[in-house]
């Protein structure tokens, strides 16, 4: 024990070790008083109460003694470092109540301004408000990476079928495409099969022989078919559309964003409301003073 700080500390591993005090069906009476405390450093006081919850009713006791001591140990540096920064004439005590008051107010209004944003807050957007807002900001789409639509297939080598795989993935008929889709969910180790789904060309070839591509933009504009192989795998990649990086995004690719930066917008512009609204209900009322 340290005289100078003044600080009680029972290492928790009684309280961790009686079963009967942390068991929720315990009947044990409330334990008051000096009984109750676990650390103290000054004038803060850490309780029973207050650690109580730290571990789940599965975990070991052992598990249980280290969580809490750590927990116990950590409060009290906190503490003690709290305890030091106040005996330092240094530090200007006045300015960092102004920055807790300061923080407090802005913890308040954000939690307020949250609440009213769920109950108020319309997040249906429509097809057409996403195509405008599209039209109007096309200069803030550009591709920041090679896209593509079509199909990918990762396979094994020693896996069945593999000839109508190369016939499927090439083919239009519908068949062909539940068909393959059908063998890709049986047997093959990643695939991608949405034609109508944009995507991001370096996600769907990574971990494969075409990531090695030294040129891969002049790959997608001399391809549509390509088959490559290592060690354990066949790799099929029909190419059916791309766009490469700086050109305009299609509508399509970037609809989430959209959608999400209209939602944002209505955020901020309903948090505004809501300051005018507080406002000037106030005004009415008379709810507040100016003194010049």
């Amino acid at each position: 024990m340290t005289n100078k700080y003044h600080y009680i500390l029972f290492f928790a591993c009684f309280f961790v070790l009686s079963c009967e005090y942390l068991s929720p069906a315990s009947d044990s009476p409330q334990q008051t008083g000096t009984s109750e405390i676990v650390g103290q450093v000054g004038t803060s006081i850490l309780t029973k109460s207050d650690i109580a919850n730290l571990v789940g009713p599965n975990t070991s006791k052992t598990d249980s003694a280290s969580i809490t001591n750590r927990y116990v140990e950590n409060w009290l540096k906190k503490e003690l470092l709290v305890r030091k920064a106040n005996e330092n004439m240094r530090i200007d005590m006045a300015d960092i109540e102004k920055k807790v008051a300061d923080y407090r107010y802005a913890l308040i209004s954000y939690e307020y301004q949250k609440l009213m944003v769920e109950q108020r807050l319309d997040t249906v957007v429509s097809n057409q408000e996403i195509e405008s807002y599209y039209n109007e900001n096309k200069d803030n789409f550009s591709l920041r990476q090679n896209i593509f639509r079509g199909r990918f297939i990762k396979v094994s080598q020693q896996a069945q079928k593999l000839n109508n795989v190369k016939r499927w993935i090439k083919s239009s008929r519908p068949n062909d495409l539940e068909s393959l889709r059908s063998y890709a969910f049986q047997f093959a180790d990643n695939y991608s099969l949405e034609d109508s789904t944009w995507i991001k060309f370096d996600d769907i070839i990574k971990n494969s022989p075409f990531s090695t591509i030294s040129n891969k933009i002049q790959f997608l504009r001399t391809n549509q078919y390509v088959e490559e192989k290592d060690s354990l795998y066949l790799y099929l990649l029909k190419i059916n559309e791309y766009k490469i990086s700086e050109e305009l995004s299609p509508l399509e690719f970037v609809t989430d964003d959209i959608r999400n930066i209209i939602i944002n917008k209505r955020k901020i512009e309903l948090v505004k409301r809501l300051e005018n609204e507080i406002y000037e209900q106030a005004k009415e009322n008379e709810d507040y003073q100016i003194f010049r």
